[in-house]
């Protein structure tokens, strides 16, 4: 039987592609990935080949294909996790998705103001206050969270989730322009927790060694 196959983009920005390889890698899930590089002349023909959404990430599993990485965690906890991304409590399981949620559709300007770049030296950038306002709300939120879920484990929610791996990226964007975590002593914990993961470190490896170089991203 066929390995599920996950298309992603270039694994110095492409911080979608992230949130969804990072569950299958930590979880210890076999798969097989397609990298297709962002913003090059046959990017788009290339991901139409698996994803008519024309986007990355897209997760090929026999005749299905499901793209977004929201909706590629939850399928992966459904089908492969045996629901180590999402737990059966019902009140904590909500949680956790109203936080992905918020992620996944929110913090436009941490978005656009603060690109995941992997690969950029880490210096800080000024922010303007509706990124500044954005950040805080992450850091509080972190904050709360690893006060209520502290005995459970290092992640938001004490064990690894699907909410953990939504993100990750903003813990990489948060060493890339070095934001000052002080005041956030138990957030920075959890953010130390995600960039100390094995998974991620090999991830990461791999996007500082591309060769692209998208100007959009260079901030």
């Amino acid at each position: 039987m066929a390995l599920p196959l996950l298309v992603i983009g270039n694994k110095k920005y492409s911080s979608w592609s992230l949130r969804a390889w990072i569950a299958f890698r930590h979880l210890g899930v076999p798969f097989e990935e397609r990298r297709i590089p962002l913003y090059q002349p046959q990017s788009r023909a290339e991901i139409l080949k698996y994803s008519a959404a024309g986007k990355v990430p897209a997760l090929v599993d026999g005749p299905l294909t499901v793209h977004e990485s929201i909706a590629i965690l939850e399928y992966l906890n459904e089908t492969h996790a045996q629901d180590r991304l999402l737990p059966r409590d019902v009140p904590t399981r909500a949680r956790i998705r109203s936080v992905s949620a918020e992620m996944h559709a929110g913090f436009p300007n941490l978005r656009q103001n603060l690109p995941m770049n992997l690969a950029r030296s880490p210096a800080p950038l000024a922010l303007d206050d509706a990124t500044r306002a954005e950040t805080l709300r992450i850091l509080s939120l972190w904050e709360s969270l690893r006060v209520e879920f502290k005995d459970g484990g290092p992640y938001l929610f004490g064990a690894f989730s699907m909410a953990d791996c939504m993100y990750l990226p903003v813990a990489t964007r948060f060493h890339t322009y070095m934001l000052d975590l002080t005041a956030y002593p138990r957030a920075r914990g959890y953010y130390e927790s995600l960039m100390g993961l094995p998974a991620f470190q090999e991830w990461r490896q791999a996007g500082v060694t591309e060769k692209e170089v998208l100007p959009q991203f260079e901030k």
